[in-house]
């Protein structure tokens, strides 16, 4: 009897569930219309393509197609794995990603600051669109001016060099210099847009506590450290999780432009590898398993992040 009684409430609770279902698409059909565009969009181009992945453990052939292809099981990973050239992989991808994590994450929430002490609108609208244009330039214009800039002998860099008797610098063949003509030239490029994130946290920080620290005298540093900074720590501590998420999937675009084979042992990363190795030497079995442990480290790295500020702030993804 508990059994069957049991099983009514379960029929019920789905039956109301799919009532409530049908009765929120009718009146709110236009929602979910707006919806349908972006869902489409990931499941053809996300999650469908993940099905593929299988490529990984295949020895991909043209006739048979992916999945008549034979398996092969974890061949194309140990072979990633004792290449010579993994440790150089692996080292130039986390380098260049926690450089740009540890010099680029703080930037945009101390603009934000600034720009949230700024009393002229003016003077401030300004600054946001000065800051906040480059982030429209595209990348192959981006990098193009980054070219221009940094020529050996005509570029901007090295005129202003000689011009203070100093020898011209090949930057761009350098590859010591490479990850901060990255990092840096990234930064200046997304800074801005970046700080919008924080300035709307900023902005939906209950005015009464800036009242109360007016009150007991507090001072605008003062204001920032314990009113500010308390109150975006939860938007900065999920974008800290996301961009620890794609840790080793460093902009693929601009390095590709920027790499050269004078820069290559510190410009090759993971992902230019990847393209190099399936779209121009056609092992696509291989760079798909390339691209699967790249991916699966980003996920490792997520999880753990996302674990680690769950329990110290209370704050995570899900």
């Amino acid at each position: 009897m508990l059994e069957k009684q049991t099983l009514k409430r379960i029929r019920r609770t789905r039956e109301g569930y799919a009532a409530q279902a049908v009765k929120s698409l009718k009146n709110h059909w236009q929602l979910y219309l707006l919806i349908l565009p972006p869902l489409l969009f990931f499941l053809i181009f996300k999650y469908y393509p993940m099905a593929n992945a299988v490529l990984a453990f295949k020895d991909f052939n043209v006739i048979k197609g992916i999945w008549g292809s034979p398996w092969v099981g974890l061949k194309h990973f140990e072979l990633f794995f004792e290449n010579p050239i993994f440790w150089t992989l692996l080292k130039n991808t986390l380098l260049l990603s926690f450089y740009l994590l540890l010099a680029g994450f703080p930037i945009p929430i101390l603009l934000a600051l600034m720009l949230n002490e700024i009393r002229s609108g003016r003077f401030r609208r300004v600054v946001q669109l000065v800051t906040f244009a480059p982030y429209f330039i595209s990348t192959v214009v981006m990098v193009s001016i980054l070219m221009l800039f940094l020529a050996p002998r005509l570029g901007f860099a090295n005129v202003a060099l000689q011009h203070f008797g100093l020898e011209p610098i090949n930057f761009l063949g350098e590859p010591g210099m490479f990850r901060s003509i990255y990092v840096w030239s990234e930064i200046w490029q997304t800074a801005g847009y970046s700080a919008v994130i924080y300035l709307a946290a900023l902005a939906g920080i209950d005015p009464t506590l800036y009242e109360a620290a007016k009150v007991d005298g507090a001072s605008r540093l003062q204001k920032i450290i314990h009113v500010d900074l308390p109150g975006i720590l939860p938007t900065v501590t999920i974008i800290l999780i996301l961009n620890v998420g794609n840790v080793m999937t460093i902009g693929f675009e601009k390095i590709y432009l920027l790499q050269n084979s004078l820069n290559l042992p510190a410009s090759e990363v993971i992902a230019t590898y990847v393209y190099g190795m399936g779209l121009l030497n056609a092992n696509y079995s291989f760079a798909t398993a390339v691209g699967l442990f790249n991916s699966v480290i980003n996920l490792i790295l997520l999880v753990t992040v996302n674990t680690l500020a769950k329990r110290l702030s209370n704050t995570s993804i899900w």
